[in-house]
């Protein structure tokens, strides 16, 4: 099939299946295509990567300058989401008070503008990431949360997913790179890098998976058979994809996931919550304790098909640290991979942006304080999601296995402070204000004939201010 004649039906059927799509419930808000437009770039490419406007001076200069038409879109998007939320008349205050913790983060990353070698891009940055949260309040804030959650990442994955796989067959000078010295082949689809694509494949897998599971009690109606048939096939594209990314890291967080998902909507674990509450952090500080403190990260590596120093992880870790930075505040706000310091970063480990460690990433831009910063949000977040797995456990489990692979994914990518795992963990673990009065409407309930019966609601938990 000629490339334009492949690019023409997939359009066609991305439109059929917006249009069509078995799961879409009326009454969500067209406001949802701004975070939408958001996430899709935030998981693919910049507009000026897409139209190859961003080729200017060197890879430091890029870094540096950004480009002017990513900043116009990104900043319309951010004017359009302030747009919605004061038309809907958001509590900012209240807002503050129930997710202090991320205040208290957002806060410490805007003063550390003042320390930054590169004040004025550390705070182009600062503002740009504030989209994050914004596109999330969007969502959250819909008359219908939780319908909204499933169509904002259902859209996502039906755009990112298939056009992947587009690019990757029909497009290769776009949907695949090759190594400089081995000329081995990376398929990267409609992201910049193989992790990236690989990243795309764990939030559908996790999504997909998700939906099928909260919906399987009602799988023998007519419209829920053909919500669980589109995710089957989604899920064999992600699978598909993934095999192809040689994604280690989103292998094993994606399987984490579907294990929680499956964890708590089984009888086992809606018998004993609070031990499945405990076992998650419980599990992961094993693991911490295994594989640093034992040295035990090379067989882990091993285990999954890498080698023991995680893919020269090691060398880029220990490389960064070489630079002793100030320990305390760090560098600023996304300002270490910025100026000299490439210069002597670079000729050792290539040209990266990340150290492949979200932990390490912000002590070295945050320091020690924001670090501590961040797990104290963490540790707010968990607790959120938690409560919400009596009175919102649709949306629960999924904050929940979000949660849980976001800190393995961490400890060999860089996921915090934005990215599509950073922002779909937001939409579980960020805390609405709204009124008693305020209602949610859960999945619609089908009966046998396969006609819709009359929406479910009840109120919004923890979302409503004290009286």
């Amino acid at each position: 099939m000629p490339p334009s004649l492949a690019l023409l039906v997939w359009l066609v059927l991305l439109l059929l299946l917006l249009a069509f799509d078995p799961a879409r419930v009326k009454g969500t808000s067209l406001a949802i295509w701004v975070p939408v437009l958001w996430m899709v770039i935030v998981g693919s490419r910049l507009p000026s990567q897409w139209l190859g406007f961003n080729r200017v001076g060197t890879a430091a200069q890029a870094l540096e300058e950004g480009n002017p038409l990513d900043r116009t879109i990104s900043s319309l998007l951010i004017l359009l989401a302030i747009g919605i939320l004061i038309s809907r008349s958001f509590h900012w205050g209240e807002f503050v008070r129930r997710n202090f913790a991320l205040i208290a983060f957002l806060s410490f990353a805007l003063f550390s503008v003042l320390w930054s070698d590169f004040p004025f891009i550390a705070f182009k940055r600062w503002f740009r990431d504030l989209g994050n949260y914004l596109v999330i309040l969007v969502v959250l804030s819909d008359r219908l949360p939780l319908e909204a959650v499933r169509t904002l990442l259902r859209r996502l994955c039906y755009v990112l997913v298939p056009l992947s796989i587009l690019l990757i067959k029909y497009f290769p000078a776009l949907g695949r790179q090759y190594e400089v010295w081995s000329g081995s082949v990376n398929f990267v689809g409609a992201a910049t890098s193989k992790n990236m694509l690989g990243a795309i494949c764990l939030i559908s897998g996790i999504y997909f998976f998700w939906d099928t599971v909260t919906r399987w009690s009602d799988r023998k109606a007519r419209q829920t058979k053909r919500i669980i048939l589109v995710n089957v096939a989604l899920l064999a594209m992600t699978f598909w994809l993934l095999g192809l990314s040689r994604s280690a890291t989103s292998g094993v967080c994606l399987a984490i996931g579907c294990a929680v998902i499956l964890a708590v909507h089984s009888k086992w674990g809606k018998r004993h919550p609070t031990f499945l509450k405990v076992l998650i952090p419980t599990t992961f500080c094993l693991y911490l304790i295994l594989a640093f403190g034992f040295g035990l990260s090379g067989e882990f590596a091993r285990q999954v098909g890498r080698n023991p120093t995680l893919s020269d992880r090691t060398l880029i870790w220990s490389t960064v640290l070489s630079l002793h930075t100030n320990p305390i505040v760090g560098t600023g706000y996304e300002s270490f991979w910025l100026g000299p310091r490439l210069l002597r970063i670079w000729p050792v480990v290539g040209q990266i942006n990340e150290a492949h460690n979200g932990y390490l990433d912000i002590y070295l831009n945050l320091g020690v304080i924001g670090v501590l910063l961040l797990a104290g949000f963490l540790i707010a977040s968990y607790r959120t999601i938690c409560k919400r797995t009596t009175s919102f456990p649709a949306l629960a489990s999924l904050g929940l296995a979000i949660w849980t692979v976001l800190l393995f994914y961490d400890v060999t990518e860089v996921a915090f402070k934005n990215g599509l795992l950073w922002l779909t963990l937001l939409l579980g673990a960020v805390v609405i204000p709204g009124r008693t009065e305020d209602l949610v409407v859960s999945v619609p309930a089908i009966n046998k004939f396969g006609a819709k019966a009359p929406l479910l609601r009840r109120p919004l938990e923890v979302a409503s201010p004290r009286r």
